[in-house]
């Protein structure tokens, strides 16, 4: 298959575990994967270090917002780091998807974890306010309309202080050949049943390049990039 292709956004490519009547039983098993996964390709650790840390540091309670959180597998992450460095950390993580939720429900309860089956929207309408802002792996899903939608209720979001960063894939052709390759082997055995490689691959075919949300995101944001093919939005807040 020719790279050139992904000079452009596939904004029309769908990926498989988006589809209402997707196998649940391989869906489960892909929300299992993600922590694995995501271990090598999402750059939590920097995310946390970088954004979330200093404030623990600061001794107040740190209320997060974890936006699209599919099987919740980041926040977690986030709450046991915290617990380690002996942070006070509160997580809301919330997805709009039902199944989501109900996976993330059933697994083991984390203290300092809340999940809810909600948009952004939601929380804006009840007046809510966090410290930080989160998300990963969601900026590829959107409309342009969405991507407006989800960074204006970001920004109601934040407490003042607060940072919103919407981390997310960078695309590229070394990106789309490393991801390939990298999964390749594990199809046969960790993500055998799952939809990590095929929709991984339709991912990074819908992502933006840095200069793509850059020119889409409003005043006020930002882009930052970094390893692997990694971008992350950020608003701070005065």
């Amino acid at each position: 298959m020719r790279m050139g292709w992904l000079r452009e956004r596939d904004a029309d490519a769908r990926e498989l575990m988006d589809a209402p009547d997707c196998d649940p039983v391989v869906l489960a098993r892909t929300y299992a994967r993600f922590d694995l996964v995501n271990a090598v390709v999402s750059g939590r650790g920097a995310i946390y270090r970088r954004w979330v840390r200093p404030r623990l540091r600061a001794g107040a309670t740190v209320r997060l917002l974890d936006v699209g959180t599919g099987g919740a597998d980041l926040p977690r992450r986030m709450l046991r780091w915290a617990a380690r460095d002996g942070g006070r950390l509160q997580v809301v993580a919330i997805d709009p998807d039902a199944r989501a939720i109900a996976f993330a429900r059933g697994r083991p309860p984390v203290p300092g974890l809340e999940l809810r089956q909600a948009a952004t929207g939601d929380l804006v309408a009840a007046g809510e306010r966090f410290d930080v802002v989160i998300s990963n792996h969601v900026l590829h899903h959107l409309t342009a309309g969405e991507l407006g939608a989800i960074l204006a209720d970001s920004e109601a979001l934040l407490a003042p202080g607060g940072v919103a960063v919407h981390a997310d894939i960078a695309r590229s052709a070394l990106g789309y050949l490393g991801f390939a390759a990298g999964t390749l082997p594990f199809e046969p055995t960790l993500l055998r049943r799952t939809y990590i490689r095929a929709d991984g691959l339709t991912s990074i075919r819908r992502s933006h390049t840095p200069a793509e949300l850059a020119a889409a995101a409003p005043a006020g944001w930002s882009v930052r990039t970094g390893v692997p093919s990694r971008l992350e939005l950020v608003r701070r807040m005065p």
